[in-house]
């Protein structure tokens, strides 16, 4: 079959790979009609995130018809089923899976020597998320072969497009549970710092769970005009200060919620804290640009939360944590708990609340993926999502 394989930094090709096959019980092969590029893969290509080598199928963002079932997960799937496949892949019999903590899976990371010494105890195995998180092949392929697919799996209605529903695989339930966990209220001001994909279902999920005001913060024109139609108050980065514009809109007090959905690539190129972040990455001292989360600390009012759906790899410094303690601010981070909202999300899609394919820019062939990546990574032809069609 072939498959967008990662080769190295910024080297992604469509290469021919074996066919996968069900190697547990539990196992389905899911032929795929749809799968998309996320922003975290841009942490794979730009080889930010460790544990990735060469030969790895990319892709955590995919759906597909069942084309073969293992025989203990008969009971849930079917031959012919059309289904989206949640990037994080649970077991459904751990305490975490029955708490319905199910990126913090306790079973379904292979490699689970590895993550326990890493951080301390594993996180649930990932699609295309390099060895840290198992190894498994991902998504932008032919063919996938979903562990635990009884329980790793969303079965689609029919009646939607692959484009209406694509996104509960990740980001659009990764939007919401930013959002979900910061308890908005009526009265409250959210501030979101960027608008890529997740950011722009963030924006529309804070909207949707009724926040006061919205105010969405990047510095790529397309994105901003994207959140602006979505409801959002926008901040330019490059043009106006945040931290000024902030607190002109909540009366010099501050957002009572702040989310970070930018992680551990901030491009805040201009600010001192952000030129000493890539100091310390060029000489390997840091591993991650905390630019956003130190900004989030200053502006956030007292007592708000802090929600950080943005993916963090490793090390950073300079964080300001006695401002944190001293302003009693909460934070709450982590991967999705896809299926804790799909069920929720997918009747929010069939009743028209919200169409995610709204963020869609571009839809081309697997075999042009290895371009796309680049158009993607350098916001150029105003890319703000692929999808890609094997």
């Amino acid at each position: 079959m072939k498959a967008l394989v990662w080769h190295g930094t910024a080297d992604v090709r469509y290469d021919t790979v074996p066919d996968p096959e069900i190697e547990q019980p539990r196992d389905a092969i899911v032929k795929v009609t749809s799968c998309a590029i996320c922003g975290s893969d841009l942490h794979l290509y730009d080889h930010f995130m460790p544990g990735m080598e060469k030969g790895d199928i990319l892709g955590h963002e995919f759906m597909g018809e069942v084309v073969d079932v293992g025989a203990e997960a008969k009971s849930a799937l079917k031959v012919g089923d059309r289904v989206v496949v949640p990037f994080t892949i649970w077991c459904g019999e751990c305490d975490q899976c029955r708490r319905g903590n199910y990126s913090v899976c306790e079973r379904s990371n292979r490699n689970k020597a590895m993550a326990d010494k890493l951080f301390g105890h594993t996180t649930a195995g990932l699609f295309g998320y390099t060895h840290l998180t198992g190894g498994y092949a991902g998504g932008q392929a032919e063919y996938v072969r979903v562990p635990f697919a009884d329980r790793t799996h969303v079965k689609i209605p029919d009646g939607l497009t692959d484009e209406q529903v694509l996104f509960l695989g990740d980001i659009f339930p990764t939007g919401w549970q930013a959002a979900a966990q910061c308890d908005i209220q009526p009265t409250d001001t959210v501030a979101i710092w960027g608008c890529g994909p997740v950011g722009q279902m963030t924006i529309r999920s804070a909207i949707l769970l009724g926040a006061k005001q919205v105010i969405a913060i990047d510095r790529v024109p397309e994105r901003l005009s994207m959140a602006k139609a979505g409801g959002a108050i926008t901040i330019n980065f490059e043009e106006e200060s945040v931290v000024e514009r902030l607190n002109e809109l909540t009366g010099g007090k501050g957002p009572e919620k702040c989310i970070d959905a930018v992680g551990m690539e901030a491009h805040a190129t201009a600010t001192l804290d952000s030129m000493y972040d890539r100091a310390k990455q060029a000489l390997a001292l840091e591993s991650d640009r905390a630019h956003v989360l130190r900004e989030m600390m200053y502006v956030c009012r007292p007592a708000g939360t802090l929600s950080i759906p943005g993916v963090y790899g490793g090390l950073i410094d300079k964080v300001p944590f006695g401002m944190s303690m001293n302003k009693g601010l909460t934070w709450r981070m982590g991967q999705t708990h896809v299926n804790r909202w799909t069920d929720d999300l997918l009747r929010r899609i069939q009743e028209g609340q919200i169409d995610p394919s709204f963020v869609i820019t571009h839809s081309v062939g697997l075999a042009d993926g290895p371009g796309m990546y680049q158009t993607f990574r350098d916001k150029r032809d105003g890319c703000i999502k692929v999808v890609l069609k094997p």
